[in-house]
């Protein structure tokens, strides 16, 4: 299987709003049309902070991160918190969502962040994948709708 990693692009939008609906029933989560919209206008964006990459296996898009690059208080260079991981049902197990991990790294490394981040359930089994990157910190979330 050839893989690539590479920025989403306008005609990744049928392939990327599938994931993105299989993504959210995978959390079991009803997001409007018109959030979904939004986020992938912004994903095009160049002077958006949500960014996309895409993992493209023979040709097909088959799974993406998305991320949020933010300004912190305790830095002085970027910070990368990883909000999305997909890979579609069928293609999982095949070390791609590792891959995009890596990518968001190296590209981390590259263009000069200072850390990568993300949350996820207790209970989800790609924890075992995570867990090869970096240990979970002993920090609890709070959120609040508002």
């Amino acid at each position: 299987m050839e893989l690539v990693i590479r920025e989403v692009a306008a005609g990744d939008k049928a392939a990327w709003h599938a994931l993105w609906d299989g993504y959210n029933q995978f959390y079991e989560s009803e997001i409007p049309a018109e959030i979904t919209q939004n986020t992938w206008q912004r994903l095009l964006d160049s002077r958006s902070a949500v960014h996309c990459r895409v993992a493209v296996a023979d040709g097909r898009v088959v799974g993406f991160a998305m991320i949020v690059l933010h300004e912190g208080t305790w830095v002085t260079s970027p910070i990368c918190y990883l909000e999305d991981l997909f890979v579609m049902a069928e293609m999982r197990g095949k070390g791609i969502a590792r891959r995009l991990i890596q990518a968001l790294i190296a590209e981390g490394k590259s263009v000069g962040w200072s850390r990568l981040y993300w949350h996820t359930a207790q209970n989800n089994p790609a924890r075992n994948l995570y867990d090869e990157f970096t240990p979970a910190d002993e920090y609890v979330r709070y959120r609040m709708n508002l």
